[in-house]
């Protein structure tokens, strides 16, 4: 342990020091709410019970017996099978069959599903993510352990961790958490991805409960990062101790802020000014000053611990409720090693992409200090009506995080959306639409079976379509360099993305398995995602993400269906239907919000209010819902317009003829 580590365990009264006698002089301190050895020993215990359940889920990633649930796997035979085409309309006897069919099929996929986890591949990401892992929560149990208890006490008691979940009831009892849908919405997500763990420390009074999250969340700062294990675990603690998500994200913005303010109090301190100068070219990187000044002023890059703490910011974070010198305490040596990234790192990530940014997303009347968090989120569009589309649909991601909106191959994205736009109003797709309906097995959907008058058409689409895909791989490749060397500093980074912007999210996550690159990533979440739901990809996306991974597709979405149709869509798309057999993989069908794959953009709050996201703008989401709403009006409308002529002119003939296809050529060469 470092000099500086044993000075903080004294004053934070750890059993190696005397710092239960400086309670008067410097304030409250852990030990100081913790009065007992009981106490003491409960949080060191909760700790160690909740990483053993965090490695539990880890394994269970790898493990071939753990399946998605039953209903995603009736969603799927219902894809297959005619009889089964509507799910909620089953009657009992006909869910009993359904059932039945998967028990029957069990053997055989179970037996491919161990051939893939016994894969060379596979087994060395099992071994890379524990090995990361497990020297992750020995850091993290021993760190808060020797705070309140002994270095020896903390070890033992990690090797008895066998965490016993805590009944969950129906409704919510977490406290603070207001009444209002959406709130209870995001409680239920997080006790179900978060199940609280037995502790006597939720008998506590509720001040002081909030004041053991203060203290561990500086804890954890003094580790030198803020992973996303390290959320994951203060996720759990904040269920367990009975608090609300509200409690944990005001507590973060406010560390943040201190942080901020204390570094900006170091701007006379040489040192400072000398790594200030160094780092303006990287500052200057296309992701936006203010973005890696932020990341930098809070003390998550840049080397700023000793400035930091030599700045007196245990004074600044006093108001949290703890004494000035146990704060500077549990912050540490915060971050020592995090370094910008060069102009030149730069241009080596960008040199396959033309146009790579992270813009950041403003909140009118926010200040710098009052922008700046320890989590960031990065939102992904997949295609653009206009460049203020890059942003737009992103502006629903609430004050819990720092948002920014990830702009690449603007004018790609551009062609791709006037192509989408032009072919899902034009006749053409009308006709071919009308076919499609007829269909009872959509699954079964294949370049055969689409109309001929279509596939004559198909390269209206395809073309951009296709340019668009391969700049969205480099995208992903080039975004996970960026998130490797911490462009955006030490802090988790959740993932947001629609169409193409989940195919980055997706090529992202595989590359960051690929090069064994785990606890950057909080969550990712993607919307009508045009990738495969394979289970090994799957697998491999989870391995990397430790919070929620999250699949929202739509079968109605025909559009990229005839999109995908040229790929091996017998193998699954995810957009399509549910992820299966990967546990910790959440899927959820938005198709009654998303009928066609155009309105992704304009349902990105509505999807995360759904799947009780955890930071939202309830502003925007009443925005998007009335927008979304409007959308689905005007294509009603068109199509009950479409139907009408159609039934004048051409009855039922599908075909399309040489001339509407020259039309809507020409209406995409005119955009």
């Amino acid at each position: 342990m470092s000099s500086m580590f044993q000075k903080a365990s004294t004053f934070l009264g750890g059993g190696d020091g005397d710092g239960s006698k400086k309670y008067d002089e410097e304030g409250e301190s852990l030990t100081t709410v913790l009065d007992t050895d009981e106490d003491r020993s409960s949080l060191t215990i909760l700790v160690s019970d909740i990483t053993e359940l965090m490695r539990k889920r880890l394994i269970d990633t790898f493990d071939p017996k753990e399946t998605g649930s039953q209903e995603d796997h009736l969603f799927a035979l219902a894809s297959d099978n005619s009889e089964l085409a509507n799910l909620e309309k089953l009657s009992d006897e006909e869910r009993g069959k359904g059932i039945q069919k998967i028990l029957e099929n069990k053997k055989t996929e179970l037996a491919e599903r161990e051939k893939e986890v016994s894969e060379e591949e596979i087994v060395t990401l099992k071994t890379s993510v524990l090995e990361f892992f497990d020297n992750w929560r020995d850091t993290v149990v021993i760190r808060v352990g020797e705070v309140v208890n002994s270095r020896k006490t903390a070890e033992k008691q990690s090797k008895q961790a066998k965490p016993e979940l805590a009944g969950l009831d129906t409704e919510p009892r977490l406290e603070g958490i207001e009444t209002e849908e959406h709130e209870n919405t995001i409680t239920e997500a997080l006790l179900k991805r978060y199940p609280p763990v037995e502790t006597a420390l939720r008998k506590m009074a509720k001040e002081k409960r909030i004041l053991i999250l203060h203290s561990v969340l500086l804890l954890l700062l003094s580790l030198e990062d803020y992973n996303a294990y390290s959320r994951v675990l203060l996720l759990y603690l904040t269920t367990s101790l009975g608090l609300s998500a509200t409690v944990l994200s005001e507590d973060e913005k406010k560390v943040a802020r201190g942080l901020l303010t204390a570094a900006k109090k170091m701007s006379a301190d040489k040192e400072t000014k000398k790594r200030a100068e160094e780092n303006r070219t990287a500052r200057k990187w296309k992701m936006g000053v203010a973005g890696v000044a932020g990341a930098a002023l809070i003390g998550i890059t840049g080397g700023l611990a000793a400035p930091l703490l030599a700045s007196g910011v245990g004074t600044v974070l006093g108001g949290i409720g703890l004494g000035a010198t146990a704060t500077a305490g549990y912050l540490g040596a915060l971050a020592g090693s995090g370094v910008l990234m060069t102009s030149e790192a730069m241009e080596q990530y960008t040199r396959d992409v033309e146009d790579f940014a992270f813009v950041p997303i403003e909140k009118p009347g926010e200040s710098e200090i009052e922008a700046r968090r320890l989590r960031i989120a990065i939102g992904i569009s997949g295609w653009l009506g206009d460049k203020d589309e890059v942003v737009t649909p992103w502006k629903c991601i609430g004050p819990g995080q720092e948002p920014f909106a990830l702009r690449f191959e603007l004018e790609a994205l551009i062609n791709l959306g006037n192509a989408l736009t032009t072919l899902v109003t034009s006749t053409a797709w009308s006709y071919a639409k009308s076919e499609i309906i007829k269909r009872t097995v959509f699954a079964a959907l294949s370049a055969g079976l689409w109309p001929l008058g279509l596939l004559k058409a198909s390269h209206i689409i395809d073309n951009p379509w296709s340019i668009a895909n391969q700049r969205a791989q480099k995208a992903g490749e080039v975004l996970a360099d960026a998130l490797i060397n911490k462009a955006q500093g030490e802090r988790p980074v959740t993932l947001i993305g629609y169409s193409l912007g989940a195919k980055v999210i997706y090529v992202c996550l595989q590359e960051l398995a690929k090069r064994k690159a785990f606890g950057l990533i909080e969550n990712a979440i993607m919307l009508g995602a045009p990738i495969p739901s394979s289970s090994a990809d799957w697998r491999r996306i989870r391995s990397v993400v430790a919070g929620r991974v999250v699949n929202a597709y739509s079968a109605d979405d025909y559009i990229l269906a005839f999109l995908y149709r040229s790929s091996s869509i017998q193998f699954g798309v995810a957009g399509l239907h549910p992820v299966l057999d990967v546990r910790g993989v959440e899927n959820v069908d938005v198709g009654d919000l998303v009928k066609g794959h155009t309105l992704y953009r304009h349902a990105t709050a509505p999807i995360l209010k759904r799947i009780g996201f955890e930071d939202i703008d309830l502003q925007e989401i009443r925005r998007e819902e009335h927008q979304l709403a409007e959308k689905k009006k005007e294509e009603e409308q068109r199509e009950a317009a479409e139907s009408g002529a159609k039934q004048e002119g051409t009855g039922d003939n599908p075909s399309i003829s040489e001339g509407e296809i020259r039309r809507v050529e020409q209406e995409i060469e005119l955009v």
